[in-house]
């Protein structure tokens, strides 16, 4: 199996020593070709200094001064090394001592000079850990004696002498194609590729969903031997797979399948009933995909390297074969193993009373697609399943108790477009939205539930975890946005020494919903918050207002989701439930009433260190991962859009201008949906759009940072933050993704001609921009 020097680094932590043999099978080394690249890379790692050989066993060498990290890197060749920790300055490397490595690659950098108030640190790269262009987009030329590969990403500043293998090469000249890398640069050797797909004359002749997969190097199938692993999952459950197993079989369930085609994994179901003292007793099911997918296998490698299911419009890249999903998903009419919460809700407070976590077998009775459980919430059901409609809409009850209770806390909620997160939970920003669909909000507050009760348990009984952390805001990025809401008219004052809380948040936000400026405002605060990330050390998650959380209800289509199962099975297998033999009284550890009474280590030393160091081997993978997947998702709506402003060249909108820059002002502008359009659209579609400073004719415009505005030198006109205007779409570049704008009269005439302003060049919001175009160390070449 192919493995990079960056996952095989991060099977050394704590400074241990790790056998070759362990090392072959954490990467899947079982042919020969394999074993002997490990062999290579293991002499080559020793030779240079990173591993060092005792009793023939590895060792991680730390060394002074030399920091992992990714590179970006600008079209004028420079890059920065960017770092994992947070708050760690970037680190300058000039085109000289790049040795070879592109964008996005994961390296390690040994740092030249110190960085000093004004100037970054500067490093050179010692050894490139992981290429992350593995297939990129370019266009194909002829030269003497064969073609070449240009990238069209022109941040990697080389050409690929292309492999000729047929006849293929001679139609594509000329033509943008995907290109698989068969070699990096090697001294003075270039770069070697081959095409694998023509793709068109150009971008726009070409499939977004190809340029997506392409660019981000997206699997749209399965390997043979990944796909012939999945045929052989066991097909039935057997007597001994549901041992010690609690049988829920004869309780009613029912699941919500989603409508975006990922129908084939179903990992959630729900029962609910009153108890008793008249509570809510909510079973809340998770597929137990671990009894299926066994560690270090070839699926669960192939699951690791995917991370997670990808959602590109109506295609989904699953992160497991179909087959896993038949197997394990929980469909109707069919016994399915099981991990399930028991939770029990106060039926007046929504406050939780108590819960359990049991391994179970159950049988899902029925499924609704969203839209069937959209129209019961809506009251509009005519389903003869009275029993099905009855418990949607007391879920839905227990809904508004639970939401009332985690409003109450702190949690956050912006008024924003509906939420398109196919795993209803926090999403990328970490926060509810208030806009959300009725069934959507449904399975959001109890995905949140769940996560947020399983991570209350593991850091109760002190157990390692992958958690879900987000930061609270920086205090100047506060200080800032409050002075342009000033700015808006909206007066508010937040103590810069005091650190943040989520409730102050929350008070901004009822705030602002009662300004004229709302949406442009809550750009400003979404701008504030910082992206969530996965940890092995536990953090509060700013958004949720919660001291720990997890992800925890996906397995079949996340893999931190996965892992945490792993865990989980971990501590109710090996963990000790008294503090020795001699005591008689027993703790629980399934259950709730297990917190506070625990004052012992539950897990055995040896495993407690075996599963910290696991979760630190793949975490950075993890994050990598997802953010590249972000990418991935935002590149196809960007194109999308582009596509669509293409078709309204011309035409005349209204919009709000949610950015000012020293070259110019964005302007988000919402597009109704064509007729043919307005059959799968439920709402505008909001774009944004670029008006340069060069074509505002009638003046003169200066910039000022502290009001975000331009000002008219002559006439005193002024485009500021939050002002509404009417533009007119000029023109769109389709592959950038860029959609320039010009203003427009109160006559409809267009008042843009080149006056004053210099062109932007590549430009991207203020919060997205690349490193500068202009070399900052160029001064000292």
């Amino acid at each position: 199996m192919e493995f990079s020097i960056a996952t095989l680094l991060a099977n050394f932590t704590d400074d241990k020593l790790v056998a070759r043999k362990l090392l072959e099978k954490k990467l899947g080394c079982e042919d020969e070709p394999s074993l002997e690249r490990l062999h290579i890379a293991l002499e080559v790692l020793e030779r240079i200094g990173i591993l060092a050989k005792e009793r023939g066993k590895y060792r991680r060498i730390s060394e002074e001064g030399v920091i992992e990290a990714k590179l970006r890197c600008s079209s004028k060749g420079f890059c920065f090394a960017i770092q994992d920790v947070e708050g760690a300055e970037d680190i300058y490397i000039r085109e000289s001592h790049l040795s070879n490595a592109w964008n996005g690659d994961r390296v390690l950098v040994k740092v030249l000079k110190e960085g000093s108030r004004r100037r970054s640190p500067e490093g050179e790269v010692k050894l490139i850990l992981e290429r992350s262009n593995h297939t990129l987009l370019a266009r194909i030329k002829q030269v003497e004696g064969g073609y070449r590969a240009v990238p069209l990403d022109d941040r990697l500043l080389f050409e690929l002498k292309l492999l000729i293998n047929n006849n293929q090469l001679e139609q594509a000249i000329d033509h943008l194609a995907h290109v698989e890398v068969l070699r990096y640069p090697l001294a003075q050797y270039p770069p070697l590729g081959r095409v694998v797909q023509i793709l068109g004359s150009d971008a726009e002749a070409a499939a977004d969903i190809d340029l997506v997969t392409c660019k981000h190097d997206l699997a749209r199938s399965f390997p043979d031997p990944i796909q012939e692993a999945a045929s052989k999952l066991p097909k039935k459950l057997l007597k001994a797979d549901l041992k010690n197993r609690l049988d829920l079989r004869q309780k009613f369930a029912f699941s919500i399948v989603p409508n975006n085609g990922d129908s084939k994994f179903v990992e959630n179901a729900f029962s609910l009933e009153k108890n008793n003292e008249g509570n809510w007793r909510l079973g809340f099911h998770i597929a137990d995909a671990t009894h299926y997918i066994q560690p270090e296998e070839i699926l669960d490698r192939e699951a690791l390297k995917r991370g997670r299911s990808v959602y590109l419009g109506n295609l989904v890249l699953p992160m497991f074969p179909e087959v896993v999903g038949e197997r394990c998903s929980l469909l109707p009419g069919v016994d399915r193993l099981a991990l399930s919460f028991l939770i029990t809700i106060d039926a007046q407070s929504g406050e939780i009373e108590d819960w359990e976590i049991q391994p179970t077998v159950v049988k899902v009775d029925t499924s609704l697609s969203e839209s069937e459980a959209e129209t019961i919430l809506a009251n509009k059901s005519t389903k003869t399943n009275s029993g099905t409609v009855q418990i949607v809409q007391e879920l839905e009850t227990v809904r508004q108790l639970l939401k009332k209770v985690r409003l109450n806390r702190g949690c956050l909620q912006l008024n924003l477009p509906p939420n398109q997160n196919p795993y209803c939970d926090e999403g990328t920003l970490g926060c509810a939205v208030t806009n959300d669909l009725p069934v959507r909000a449904l399975l959001t507050e109890y995905t949140l539930l769940v996560n947020q009760l399983i991570a209350t348990h593991l850091n109760a009984l002190g157990v390692p975890a992958i958690w879900r952390v987000q930061g609270a805001p920086d205090p100047e990025d506060v200080q800032e946005m409050l002075k342009l809401a000033m700015n808006l008219g909206v007066e508010l004052s937040l103590e810069p020494e005091v650190e943040i809380q989520p409730l102050d948040y929350q008070q901004l936000t009822r705030v602002f919903a009662e300004s004229s400026s709302e949406q442009v405002l809550t750009y400003l605060l979404q701008d504030t918050l910082k992206q969530a990330t996965y940890s092995t050390t536990k953090g509060a998650h700013f958004g949720l207002a919660l001291p720990e959380y997890t992800h925890f209800t996906s397995p079949l289509r996340r893999y931190p989701d996965l892992v945490m199962q792993r865990v989980f099975y971990a501590l109710i297998e090996h963990g000790r439930d008294r503090r020795n033999t001699r005591v008689k009284d027993r703790v629980n550890l399934r259950h709730s009433s297990s917190h506070g009474e625990i004052n012992w280590n539950v897990l055995p030393p040896e495993l407690q260190s075996e599963l910290q160091s696991e979760l630190m081997r793949i975490i950075v993978q993890l994050n990598d991962r997802e953010k590249e997947v972000q990418e991935a998702e935002t590149d196809l709506a960007g194109l999308q859009r582009a596509s669509l402003m293409k078709q309204r060249i011309g035409e005349v909108f209204t919009g709000v201008i949610t950015g000012v820059q020293s070259y110019g002002f964005f302007v988000e502008i919402e597009v109704p949906p064509t007729e043919s359009e307005s059959g799968n659209t439920r709402v505008p579609l909001r774009v944004e759009g670029l008006v340069h400073v060069s074509s505002l004719k009638d003046d003169w415009y200066e910039y000022r940072a502290r009001q975000q505005a331009l000002f008219g030198r002559k006439n005193r006109a002024s485009y500021r933050l939050g002002d509404r205007v009417a533009v007119q779409v000029k023109s769109v570049d389709y592959y950038r993704q860029q959609i320039d704008l010009v203003t427009v009269g109160s006559d409809g005439a267009v008042m843009g001609k080149d006056m004053n302003g210099e062109d932007p060049g590549m430009y991207m919001r203020h919060d997205d921009l690349e490193p500068d175009d202009l070399d900052p160390y160029a001064d000292d070449e």
